[in-house]
């Protein structure tokens, strides 16, 4: 299945990091409850998700928030270690829920995965964004080559909200 409009998020358990150290969360528990902005990046760190998606969202999640949305979350295929590094370095504070998908479960299940092989990352999570309602996609913005940052910036989910 790929991920569509209209479609329940899957469920699936993610990690992110909390002042005790990494702890599960599930995905409906984390992205399932009210307007939530989620987006989804390749790799942390990597160039294109460093230096232009992760910031925008940074830099409108004040305009996100005041546009109704109660949450905005990042998730990638990496482990919470590496989220919570990137997040720290980008200025991410509280204003992105960092979401580990270290196995690539929820990946998988929303049917986003990118065979970033080529490049040595293995499989990971095409790049998109989302308006979820209740755990339900409303709107949904995924890269055509799964990697460019088009049409799913801020901007872009700003535009539609």
């Amino acid at each position: 299945m790929t991920l569509s409009i209209g479609d329940r998020i899957p469920n699936a358990t993610l990690t992110t990091m909390t002042e005790s150290g990494p702890q599960p969360v599930e995905s409906g528990e984390a992205l399932g409850k009210g307007t939530v902005v989620l987006f989804a990046v390749p790799g942390a760190f990597t160039p294109t998700c460093s230096d232009h998606h992760l910031p925008g969202f940074v830099l409108r999640a004040d305009e996100l928030l005041a546009k109704g949305v109660d949450r905005i979350a990042c998730i990638a295929v990496n482990d919470s270690f590496v989220l919570d590094a990137w997040g720290k370095v980008r200025g991410v504070g509280d204003k992105i829920l960092m979401l580990g998908d270290g196995n690539g479960q929820f990946t998988s299940a929303a049917g986003m995965e990118l065979d970033g092989s080529g490049f040595g990352l293995g499989t990971r999570s095409k790049r998109y964004a989302a308006v979820l309602e209740d755990g339900v996609v409303k709107e949904l913005f995924v890269e055509d080559d799964g990697v460019g940052v088009a049409v799913s910036t801020a901007d872009a989910v700003l535009a539609k909200l």
